[in-house]
């Protein structure tokens, strides 16, 4: 079977587009409207993540062939054998992203982090192809 492969890069033209729209809308509602000094720091501290992920270029890989699963997300990385999976569960979240769980034979979970993750419909048809097991589950809490 063709093997899956996805790469992400945190250091992209629309992450640069979105730091610069709310640090510029930050920098006129303080300058124009008098925004408070407290609240225009809490907005802008909201946004140091996204920076720090653009500044150090932090990139997340997912690699699925016939015999395993692997996958890196900054400094956190795992390998999971197919044979050990029973299923993948693909949770739709209440904000419309899809959470990707591994349920091993032993009934351990595993969530792979998002930023690794191929487009959820790619990723299930290939464990699907592979003869895993997947559920569906929409807009669950936990």
């Amino acid at each position: 079977m063709t093997t899956l492969e996805h790469r992400a890069s945190a250091r992209t033209g629309k992450t640069a587009a979105i730091l610069i729209v709310i640090w510029v809308g930050i920098m006129l509602l303080w300058l124009l409207l008098d925004l408070s000094n407290v609240i225009a720091f809490i907005l802008l501290a909201t946004t140091v993540p996204a920076a720090f992920d653009f500044a150090y270029n932090r990139q997340a890989s997912l690699h699925l062939d016939d015999n395993s699963i692997d996958w890196t997300s900054g400094r956190a990385s795992g390998t999971v054998a197919l044979k050990q999976i029973k299923q993948v569960r693909f949770e739709t979240r209440l904000d419309l992203s899809v959470r990707v769980r591994l349920v091993l034979r032993g009934g351990k979970r595993l969530s792979l982090p998002h930023d690794s993750l191929p487009p959820w419909e790619a990723l299930q048809k290939a464990f699907e192809d592979r003869g895993i097991a997947t559920q569906r589950h929409h807009f669950s809490l936990m």
